[in-house]
């Protein structure tokens, strides 16, 4: 069975929350799960590796709890977020917790590793790669992933900068599996728009940051809501690749956001032993200006869902712009 025929009718919406480094904790994977899209959450948030184990049990034990309340509406699987970059010296031990619970769906980041895919098709767990080009879309599907994240220009944490459009478009022309799309949504619509570009989910992150069962701090969550687009800036002086970051956690941090020098290849470290440089400096992606209030996560999705419901409408109408005797005639 493939990854889409798994989830037929098994959502609300066509959304994948996705994993908020620090940020994302079983809270708020329960309550995306329970409201009806895929929760997520990065391996690297449990520290020590026993707390995974751990959450990775509470989570499993609290949705069945859900679903055998709710019979009728029954939870979205969650996800697991592993990085699999060389740095990461925690890689095999999370991987292994992950076999052992048999997590529904893995994203993995940051390199593509057959191994890994192998390990969770063993149960007959998916797996999907976020990407930033065709290069490294394509290694990840000859490396054996189900499907695809696309972090196009305008996504929170590391993106990249090419637009959703020309991503989308060059991967429906060779890949015909499951797609998310990431890059500045946070509004039903952009869902649904997400659908008629050719994805089959949309992936958001930086409003469930400004949601009560998230692990942020006050603070952050006050940016995000007060903050718009013209707040976000592109660069890779954090962590050594490309992200969008929050301009005021930049400058509270004393750099200063019109100024910023760039770095030389990569600096990323995701080992046990790496210090948090920049601990106060937060990524959030260009959709903020769509964040008008700190909500709990049902809330959020409840909201999302009557706008992809009004723009499924909308869109059903039929553009006014049209004239219908073009129509006759191909029909003709």
């Amino acid at each position: 069975m493939s990854l889409l025929e798994s989830l037929k009718g098994r959502l609300r919406l066509p959304l994948i929350g996705s994993p908020l480094f620090i940020i994302s904790v079983p809270d708020l994977v329960v309550a995306q799960c329970t409201s009806g899209v895929i929760g997520s959450m990065p391996s690297l948030n449990a520290r020590p590796v026993e707390q995974l184990d751990e959450w990775l049990a509470e989570i499993k034990e609290r949705l069945a709890a859900h679903d055998a309340a709710h019979p009728d509406r029954p939870s979205a699987p969650f996800a697991i977020n592993l990085i699999v970059h060389r740095s990461n010296d925690r890689l095999d031990q999370d991987l292994a917790l992950c076999v052992k619970h048999r997590v529904p769906l893995i994203i993995t980041s940051l390199g593509a590793r057959p191994e890994v895919n192998e390990a969770i098709h063993s149960y007959g767990g998916y797996v999907i790669h976020d990407v930033i080009n065709q290069t490294f879309a394509h290694k990840a599907v000859e490396k054996g992933a189900d499907g695809l994240v696309l972090v196009a220009a305008g996504a929170g944490g590391h993106a990249g900068a090419q637009s959703p459009f020309a991503l989308l478009q060059e991967t429906r022309a060779w890949f015909d599996g499951p797609v998310a799309l990431s890059g500045a949504m946070a509004h039903g619509r952009s869902i649904l728009a997400a659908e008629a570009m050719g994805a089959d989910f949309a992936y958001m992150g930086s409003a469930f940051i400004a949601t009560a069962e998230a692990r942020a701090v006050e603070d952050y969550k006050r940016m995000i809501v007060e903050s718009a687009a013209q707040d976000i800036v592109y660069t890779n002086l954090i962590t050594g690749v490309h992200g969008n970051y929050l301009k005021p956690s930049l400058r509270n941090a004393g750099l200063d956001p019109d100024n910023l020098a760039g770095v030389e290849g990569s600096q990323m470290n995701f080992g046990t032993d790496r210090k948090r440089k920049w601990k106060d400096i937060w990524g959030a992606g260009q959709s903020v200006g769509g964040v008008g209030a700190v909500v709990p996560t049902a809330a959020l999705v409840d909201r999302l869902a009557a706008e992809y419901a009004a723009a499924r409408q909308r869109m059903a109408a039929g553009s006014p712009l049209l004239n219908a005797a073009w129509g006759r005639r191909a029909a003709a």
